[in-house]
């Protein structure tokens, strides 16, 4: 049997869809059960769920009271009965061999964690929603975030969306890290590499995932996926990825050059003349994503957005640490 988790909080714009594609999986449902773990919602999402747990007895609806992802998928780990643990994401939908692809290269593969690519798909049909997801799927505003840009063969990553393991791996490394309220995956994600395991992301696997629909929801996300990204190099002992260095870089250059250029005009033209930069490789990055004007003009703000929201949390949660302040969230999964 597999065991699916998800954790949900007021998903009521995409736990729909997202519960189709589970049930339209050409898996046995026989042989597997799907946990949706609930941070309490307070929209229709409860609802949704318990009529379809009604018509498939294969979902059940569990309480998370601690409202936060890592509190909600180790619940739903520890209450599950799979020898398999497959961890989903209610913002995204699934093609229909999502499941048995995983599951299969799990089982006939020496890798401890493996998943699929995302494509990222905007939230509503608004030039703002799509910059945000083009954005969200360029190397330009993501680095070389593999799942997110694209692989075009299978390949050994750092992290992987969402996850497919075996369940005895839980039991060797440990549950998810519950003082993380953002990256939980990649700490995770980490300690499997530490203790010598293997991480495969799988390009013939999709995953329609829908981004935020603004840029304040966009940059809260990416804020707090900064903001604790110091304590995961803290528990990891060492960096997980080099990428995660250039918005907080590229931030403080922004600060540090703007108050210099008070003082010096030279410093002042370098300063303009690197802000001009940075907004023409955000439309030529743009650009290759869409050739839609209002689509194209928005995308150097929502990189920006992106990068500075980033970099501010990551500032913010390097001083937390060296002060030994704790990091909290409210968590919207």
């Amino acid at each position: 049997m597999i065991s699916i988790v998800c954790p949900i909080y007021n998903e009521e714009s995409h736990i729909e869809e997202c519960i189709q594609s589970i049930v339209s999986q050409d898996f046995t449902q026989e042989e597997m059960e799907v946990l949706f773990v609930d941070g309490m919602s307070t929209d229709r999402t409860r609802e949704i769920v318990e009529s379809y747990s009604q018509r498939y007895p294969f979902i059940r609806l569990l309480d998370n009271p601690m409202h936060t992802a890592p509190v909600a998928l180790n619940r739903g780990i520890r209450a599950s009965k799979g020898d398999v643990i497959v961890r989903l994401d209610a913002h995204s939908k699934y093609p229909t061999n999502y499941f048995s692809v995983l599951v299969n290269k799990l089982r006939s593969s020496v890798a401890n964690n493996v998943g699929g690519v995302c494509n990222t798909l905007p939230a509503k049909d608004k030039p703002i929603c799509r910059a945000i997801a083009h954005a969200m799927s360029s190397s330009f505003g993501m680095g070389n975030s593999l799942f997110r840009v694209g692989v075009d063969r299978e390949k050994w990553v750092d992290t992987v969306p969402f996850g497919c393991f075996h369940r005895e791996l839980f039991d060797k490394i440990g549950y998810f890290d519950e003082e993380l309220v953002r990256n939980q995956d990649d700490e995770f994600n980490g300690r499997i590499i530490q203790n010598g395991g293997k991480i495969l992301l799988l390009p013939q696997v999709v995953i329609d995932y829908f981004a935020r629909d603004t840029i304040g929801k966009t940059a809260k996300m990416f804020y707090q996926y900064g903001l604790f990204k110091p304590l995961v190099n803290k528990k990891l002992r060492k960096p997980t990825t080099l990428r995660q260095f250039f918005p907080p870089l590229f931030l403080a250059g922004l600060v540090i050059g703007g108050l210099l250029s008070i003082f010096s005009s030279f410093i002042m033209y370098i300063y303009l003349s690197v802000l001009i930069l940075y907004i023409l490789l955000g439309l030529v990055a743009g650009l290759r994503c869409t050739h839609r004007c209002p689509d194209l003009f928005w995308m150097p703000v929502v990189f920006a957005a992106i990068h500075c929201s980033y970099g501010f949390g990551y500032w913010e949660g390097i001083y937390k640490v060296l002060v030994h302040e704790k990091i909290s969230v409210q968590s919207n999964h």
